[in-house]
């Protein structure tokens, strides 16, 4: 299962390369990111999100999140989705059930909360996959939370 996950991610990958040419991020811009999401972010704006790149259906994007505000919880029904933390630290919970679930944008349910799952610490430099229809939430950051999250569709016939 392992394995299918990284040739996943290998392959899309090199297909964002051979659909679009690369796309590069230094260092330096992602700072500059992070920097434009703490001045441009709305006091009540849990996750100031901006996009990373971009090749067919694969998408990814820098998120943000502040203490004290949560983000709703979420499964995505098509997507894996690797994260790597960027910087800071937070309680990130997977599995389980989505409670008062509803139908969110997309191919997305999101819920009031996650019963059930698993609640692990995360901080900067810990790397997370999330398959198909997993609930996960990020609560209980600690300052702040930025991550990289790379979404990437199932292809089709694999099993979720």
């Amino acid at each position: 299962m392992k394995f299918t996950w990284i040739m996943t991610l290998a392959g899309a990958a090199a297909l964002m390369n051979a659909q679009s040419g690369v796309q590069y991020v230094s260092a330096k811009d992602v700072a500059a990111m992070m920097a434009k999401a703490q001045a441009e972010r709305k006091p009540d704006e849990g996750n100031f999100i901006q996009p990373l790149g971009k090749s067919g259906p694969f998408l990814a994007n820098l998120e943000s999140r502040l203490q004290a505000i949560d983000t709703p919880p979420l499964a995505h029904e098509q997507d894996a989705e690797f994260i790597y933390v960027v910087d800071g630290a937070g309680l990130f919970t997977t599995g389980g059930k989505l409670k008062d679930e509803k139908r969110g944008k997309g191919a997305n349910r999101t819920g009031s909360g996650v019963e059930g799952g698993t609640p692990r610490r995360i901080a900067k430099g810990d790397f997370i996959m999330v398959p198909p229809n997993t609930p996960h939430a990020f609560t209980k950051t600690e300052g702040k939370l930025v991550i990289m999250s790379i979404h990437l569709p199932m292809p089709a016939g694999a099993s979720k």
